[in-house]
């Protein structure tokens, strides 16, 4: 455990030492393919160093937010957008201070815009963190007590309760995240999620409900390059916003299915990336089909809503949470 801890304080000062490098250095290059060239040994490191851990809850975090969101952000101030590029009128700026810049690179906070999705109101079930806290250690204890408690034989309520594992975890870790940075910076922050427990179709969860960081990280860097990119040779807005929408759930696969990796060591199944891709062909299709019924099938109302959530990550690892489980048990016993 000593030497899992010191693993984890180096990862992330060599974390620290790559953002600064990116704040003194990769800043004063002009935006696009130098300053992209410049990041390349970034992200190589930002994808090694995962492999330096062995325990899956450090594991998993580190690569979330640095291997994920911080290379995806890194990726968009590349090209001069993004959180951490300078925008006019914003505040606070991270371009103009190391502090911010390292706080919105490394965490996944985001300063709340007029327009982002949702506006702030009373949840309907207002969960804070202690009862949040509580809950995820009763599910815990009632998953380390399974067997006893006879929930193998109900294949169901064992999926159900490692979906409540997983929305009480990634919420409370972006929750945590997000009290901090709004304490240091006293502004408002984008809401991590906003009950997806009551989403009303798939379009709803994953467009509106589930891990919005993720979200946005996925709309600017997949959604609407690629949108914009097709539009004009497709001749047409709604193909090339379903199109993109297939984008954005493949590439949250492919990012779910290295973080499975990077958590268990096993080698990929492709069935997360699988998932998401039947995601993303379910909620084009469901977009169609209202369309179909009650008019014009928008460009926006696929990509405003199916890709923002195409993204939403950290859902779907309720499909291999049982084997990672499994593969968790194995490497712990070595």
């Amino acid at each position: 455990m000593e030497e899992e801890a010191r693993n984890f304080i180096n990862v992330w000062l060599t974390v620290l030492a790559c953002v600064c490098y990116c704040y003194f250095v990769s800043s004063k290059l002009p935006p696009g393919r130098l300053r992209l060239f410049s990041l390349l040994p970034v992200f190589s490191l930002f994808a090694a160093l995962p492999l330096r851990l062995s325990t899956v809850l450090p594991t998993g975090v580190t690569a979330f937010f640095v291997t994920w969101l911080a290379s995806f952000k890194l990726l968009l101030f590349s090209f001069d957008r993004g959180p951490l590029s300078s925008v006019p009128g914003s505040h606070p700026d991270p371009s103009k201070s190391l502090f911010l810049f390292i706080l919105f690179a490394c965490f996944p906070v985001k300063i709340r815009q007029a327009q982002d999705y949702p506006s702030p109101q009373t949840p309907k079930l207002p969960l804070n963190f202690p009862s949040k806290l509580l809950l995820c250690g009763v599910s815990i204890l009632v998953h380390d007590h399974r067997d006893k408690l006879l929930l193998q034989a109900h294949s169901k309520l064992v999926l159900l309760l490692y979906s409540c594992m997983l929305y009480l975890f990634v919420d409370m870790i972006m929750g945590l995240s997000n009290a901090a940075a709004r304490a240091v910076l006293g502004v408002e922050l984008q809401m991590p999620s906003d009950e997806p427990y009551l989403s009303t179709s798939l379009q709803d969860f994953w467009g509106r409900r589930w891990n919005l960081t993720v979200t946005d990280a996925l709309r600017h860097t997949v959604y609407r390059p690629l949108k914009s990119f097709l539009e004009p040779r497709l001749g047409a807005a709604w193909p090339a916003a379903a199109a993109a929408v297939m984008a954005a759930f493949l590439v949250s696969g492919l990012m779910h299915e290295l973080l499975y990796y990077y958590m268990v060591r096993a080698r990929p199944t492709w069935e997360v990336t699988g998932f998401f891709v039947l995601q993303g062909a379910c909620v084009v299709a469901e977009v169609v089909a209202k369309g179909a019924a009650g008019g014009e099938v928008e460009a926006e109302q696929i990509g405003g809503n199916a890709t923002d959530g195409g993204v939403r990550g950290g859902d779907r690892y309720v499909a291999v949470l049982p084997a990672a489980d499994q593969e968790w048990g194995g490497r712990e016993g070595h």
